[in-house]
């Protein structure tokens, strides 16, 4: 009769447990390698998104980057806003998102064309629970350049609602000379896409 009593016991809180896991992994599957929110949605935007998942903001219409500062995964630092008088590129990403591996090397191959034309590509790694999974991926692919390290999103946490921000893994901005959100995907990108996202702000004058 003891070991009857004792089973209802463990049953409820073995499936509270599994209701937990479950609803870790749903949000998780939301908010990584998908379309699921992070930072609070975009709101009432007039931003203009092209066929190619590619959302742009007119030059009046731009606001300002939030600050994007602190360690890198390795172990230097970074402050995108040393960058302004260039244009940058963002790239948020987790070493466990396959989408992230699919761009990785199109990210370091365009970097290397355009770094002496006044762009600078920053990455954002974020969801790595360590640093050691997020350097195997940046040796993996070869990326060269630095990546902020941003396990629990705090980062993308600071783009304000209404703008262009990241709002799924990955995601990809790029900011404009003055530090502004000029454009935004919520995809990978292919290289020619990376590069015909990166062209229109490179050519502002």
């Amino acid at each position: 009769m003891s070991a009857a009593r004792r089973a209802p016991l463990r049953s409820p809180r073995s499936r509270a447990a599994l209701l937990s896991a479950v609803a870790a992994a749903a949000a998780l599957t939301l908010s990584a390698c998908g379309s699921g929110g992070t930072s609070g949605g975009s709101g009432d935007t007039n931003f203009v998104t092209g066929a190619d998942g590619v959302a742009t903001a007119a030059k009046g219409e731009r606001a300002d980057a939030p600050d994007l500062s602190g360690k890198t995964v390795d172990g230097g630092r970074v402050d995108v806003d040393d960058y302004k008088g260039k244009v940058v590129v963002i790239n948020v990403w987790g070493s466990w998102c396959p989408p992230c591996r699919a761009e990785a090397k199109n990210f370091e191959t365009v970097y290397q064309d355009v770094k002496g034309k006044g762009v600078a590509f920053v990455g954002i790694n974020t969801r790595d629970t360590g640093t050691g999974p997020a350097r195997a991926f940046e040796k993996e692919y070869g990326i060269s350049y630095p990546s902020l390290y941003d396990p629990t999103g705090k980062l993308m946490l600071r783009f304000k609602k209404g703008t262009l921000n990241p709002q799924a893994i990955p995601s990809t901005l790029v900011l404009d000379r003055q530090g502004r959100i000029a454009a935004r995907t919520l995809q990978a990108l292919s290289e020619e896409n990376l590069r015909a996202m990166l062209a229109p702000v490179l050519a502002e004058k």
